[in-house]
């Protein structure tokens, strides 16, 4: 899309907002030196001494982005965190942490083990006893020690058998539509509450995950992403320190003057869109000077014991990161854990990768108990979907969306559950089966947000974020 019609689409949509406001139109248009068209003369793509002209209007250099853009647009449509606030209470969860195995985790290889099924359907793994009397896969030996405190849902169901779509299922609770790119649970959680304790409302650990971005909302919804590893000894946040050569009295000083000129255009403009993008400027700099925001993401904090509980690896550091995030404030953790696309050799994988997972897992229900957090925090481990009942030639199993498990505790979820069934070969739900919807209604109403509220879209149109899901009823508290 050509820079003048992006520029054209965002006053068509709110022209009251900005389109009345001729002073800033022609403001931007002066700084950046492009015809706003009335006909064929469109000016030429725009190139990075462009960009950075109209970078000029965030103040004196400092920088619109296309970023910026599209929270200005989010502004200007009245989506700010601000005006949203009140239209969802906070519910039982109130934050969440959702552990993402991205790949397809084999439901037989994890939460729902068929030991009594032949062995091309069994695969090659035994069982474990559970605290509860059930049985999980023996690579999950101290989660059976908490399963009094976990809801298992094994007949999750859906038809994408493409990890593309069946992540977009699992990340927005909707199937995928191309005509619409929907927002993840987490921007809608972000969306309806906004931030607490100077800490973004929505965080991604390490990065966002394939379809966990805000879709139509815009990019004011979106995860912080650390863009780090925790579990790495080097581990540390990008944008939470301070640039080389930059003090905090020198910090300060850029501050101060970015004030001085934001305050000259909001008052040569009198925009609301403008006012609206100090806020977001104002949250970065809340974090980036803020003690306490800083150390929410330092490990280094917690007990070195703790620390050995959880396990000093990639699961133990990404889980008691958002065991800290959730404690100081953060709204929605996303955190993915390993690669789980098994196709070959299946049982040397789960051997490799399960037992630090489950390691770090129990730890973080246990610590959250123990701290009286889990009453009010829901722990959510999802996947895109399972895997085929039989074992196949090259050992592993392969994509199966007609059947799998997802994981759930705390937050107003009811512990000890095994909810639904599947059939004796994994094939297929037998019993009490739950679609993508359901499961995202539950969510959503643990939350505080209503299953059937409705959004502004595209074309200023009423989406909803769920489509015809029903509260799981009988896995709650």
């Amino acid at each position: 899309m050509r820079f003048c019609e992006y520029i054209h689409k965002i006053v068509g949509r709110n022209r009251r907002k900005i389109a009345t406001n001729l002073k800033s139109i022609q403001l931007m248009k002066k700084q950046s030196g492009y015809q706003f068209c009335g006909g064929p003369d469109h000016a030429s793509n725009p190139n990075r001494r462009d960009f950075l002209s109209v970078g000029a209007l965030g103040g004196l250099g400092l920088g619109l982005t296309l970023g910026d853009l599209l929270s200005l647009e989010a502004q200007a449509a009245g989506e700010d965190w601000r005006d949203v606030a009140s239209q969802s209470k906070p519910g039982k969860a109130k934050n969440i942490i959702n552990i993402y195995l991205p790949g397809g985790s084999a439901h037989q290889e994890t939460w729902d083990p068929k030991y009594l099924s032949p062995a091309e359907y069994r695969g090659p793994l035994g069982t474990v006893k559970t605290n509860t009397g059930e049985r999980f896969s023996e690579n999950l030996k101290n989660t059976a020690k908490v399963a009094d405190k976990l809801a298992v849902i094994r007949s999750m169901t859906h038809g994408e058998a493409a990890h593309e779509r069946g992540t977009h299922n699992m990340m927005t609770g909707i199937r995928p539509n191309p005509a619409v790119v929907f927002p993840s649970i987490g921007s809608i959680v972000s969306h309806e509450f906004g931030p607490r304790k100077n800490l973004p409302p929505y965080v991604a650990i390490p990065s966002q995950s394939r379809n966990g971005g805000t879709g139509y909302l815009g990019s004011a919804f979106g995860p912080f992403s650390l863009g780090a590893d925790p579990g790495s000894s080097s581990f540390k946040v990008r944008d939470l320190s301070l640039p080389n050569g930059i003090d905090d009295k020198r910090f300060a000083k850029r501050r101060s003057m970015r004030s001085i000129v934001d305050s000259h255009f909001s008052a040569l403009e009198k925009s609301d869109a403008l006012d609206g993008m100090d806020s977001f400027y104002q949250r970065a700099y809340g974090m980036v000077s803020s003690p306490e925001a800083r150390d929410a993401f330092d490990l280094n904090k917690e007990p070195a014991k703790l620390r050995d509980e959880y396990g000093r690896n990639t699961a133990g550091g990404r889980f008691l990161l958002a065991r800290r995030l959730v404690e100081s404030g953060v709204r929605f953790v996303s955190t993915t854990y390993g690669g789980w696309d098994h196709h070959t050799n299946i049982a040397a994988a789960n051997a490799s990768q399960l037992p630090p997972f489950d390691q770090a897992f129990a730890a973080l229900i246990r610590d959250l108990d123990q701290r009286g957090m889990l009453e009010d925090t829901l722990v959510m481990v999802t996947s895109e979907f399972g895997r085929t009942p039989k074992i196949n030639a090259n050992a592993g199993r392969d994509h199966w969306p007609k059947v799998f498990s997802v994981v759930m505790a705390g937050g107003g979820i009811k512990g000890g559950v095994i909810h639904g069934m599947s059939d004796p070969t994994g094939a297929e739900p037998e019993e009490d089966a739950v679609h993508v919807p359901d499961w995202a209604a539950t969510v959503y109403s643990l939350a505080g947000i209503d299953p059937h509220r409705r959004l502004v879209g595209p074309g200023n149109r009423p989406m909803p974020i769920n489509y015809d899901g029903e509260v799981v009823k009988e896995i709650l508290a």
